[in-house]
């Protein structure tokens, strides 16, 4: 007579200490785990998943603006130094590396709809929607000194948008109507208006040219 006695090392399921790992065993018969492979590539992306939404890509934030921020402009010769315009009509600059305001005032009663540098970062242009052009100085004002503009246009149309020549003191602004400006006059030098425009594209895409 035969008897079989099942017999069990404890060192082989049981921990030294509290602190250390359970111990796992495992079958590496690959009969008993055929999906092994797929089961490795789950859990392979899952984990690069995961990584990414665990990521921090975030750097910093420039937290100052009471209202919401409606348009920004970067400095063309300075990469650390960003211009802020808000729905209240505050205008801010700011420090990007250091992540302060180095000025803030209220340029537009009304939302700021934009903001573009001038080619030497000299001055900078503001409009809003009280229908003002503003040039403003990119130097910070003396101790004492208000905050005036250089100069100030007043349109006869609402304004949306802003862009200036990447060389030339001329800057076209976007609204109602289409209008191109120079920087020295309070006029300006070219209206185009919507219809005129439609009626172009309308006349080019006839003629297959677009």
């Amino acid at each position: 007579m035969k008897v079989k006695v099942i017999s069990r090392n404890p060192d082989d399921y049981l921990r030294e200490t509290k602190h250390d790992i359970h111990k796992v065993s495992r079958n590496y018969d690959p009969a008993l785990h055929p999906f092994e492979a797929a089961r490795e590539y789950t859990r392979a992306l899952n984990a690069v998943k995961l990584e990414k939404v665990f990521a921090k890509p975030f750097i910093g934030g420039l937290d100052g603006h009471r209202d919401g921020v409606s348009c920004i402009s970067k400095h063309p010769k300075r990469l650390s130094v960003l211009i802020s315009g808000a729905f209240d009509g505050e205008v801010r600059i700011w420090d990007i590396p250091q992540q302060v305001c180095l000025r803030e005032f209220v340029a537009h009663n009304g939302i700021v709809r934009g903001i573009s540098y001038t080619p030497n970062g000299d001055n900078f242009i503001t409009l809003g929607d009280d229908k003002t052009i503003k040039t403003w100085k990119s130097l910070v004002p003396q101790f004492g000194e208000d905050e005036e503009p250089v100069n100030t246009v007043l349109s006869k149309t609402v304004l949306t948008g802003i862009s200036h020549h990447r060389k030339k003191p001329i800057f076209a602004t976007s609204g109602e109507i289409c209008q191109i400006w120079e920087e020295s006059r309070n006029e300006p030098i070219r209206t185009i208006e919507w219809e005129w425009t439609v009626y172009m594209i309308l006349s080019l895409i006839q003629s297959k040219r677009i």
